[in-house]
């Protein structure tokens, strides 16, 4: 039942980007975003993901799993559960035209070395693009939260994440170590 509720909703979401909706009220409906993603959704809250920048199609899928069921967290339930259709195709739109966070200043470049053979290893580009800006339906990883990439890919190794029609994310994952974890992470939130 679950699986025909989530193919219906799926294709009357049909994950076409907002078109010019009236900006300044999507704007007041994402404020009670930036109290967890950050203001303009650049995220300051240790695990919680920055928003801005990231593609509009993976946004629109991210909230479908979590009003779904298939993905969980328990602050963003009750919100949206909320959220129509419309709503959803409009956030995605929003927090995509937001600029992106750019990595800071990267305090242990041996590291961030390390980390882009894991990445170059494990053909990360060939989902998330070269630049690691992401597309269509695959999430940005540049420029994100650090702590917050280590907890998904975890997330991923464990099965406690889905991503989206394929197991691509849980794959790769649970084939990585801790050390390759770690690395990864530090070099894709360090990226500019």
């Amino acid at each position: 039942m679950r699986t025909v509720r989530f193919g219906i909703l799926s294709a009357t979401l049909l994950f076409v980007p907002a078109q010019a909706a009236d900006n300044a009220a999507i704007k007041e409906k994402a404020a009670v975003c930036s109290g967890c993603h950050g203001e303009n959704g650049i995220s300051q809250t240790e695990n919680i993901p920055s928003l801005a920048g990231q593609p509009d199609q993976f946004l629109q899928w991210q909230l479908v799993f979590f009003r779904a069921g298939s993905r969980k967290n328990e602050q963003m339930q009750p919100i949206v559960e909320e959220m129509t259709n419309e709503d959803i195709r409009n956030f995605g739109a929003y927090f995509s035209s937001l600029t992106s966070p750019k990595g800071a200043e990267d305090g242990d470049p041996d590291l961030s070395k390390k980390g882009a053979q894991v990445a170059a290893g494990r053909r990360c580009a060939s989902c998330h693009t070269d630049s690691y800006a992401g597309t269509k339906a695959v999430a940005r990883l540049a420029g994100q939260r650090e702590e917050y990439l280590v907890k998904a890919l975890h997330d991923y190794k464990a099965g406690q994440r889905v991503g989206g029609g394929v197991a691509a994310m849980a794959d790769v994952a649970y084939h990585m170590s801790d050390e390759e974890i770690t690395a990864v992470s530090h070099y894709l939130a360090n990226l500019k």
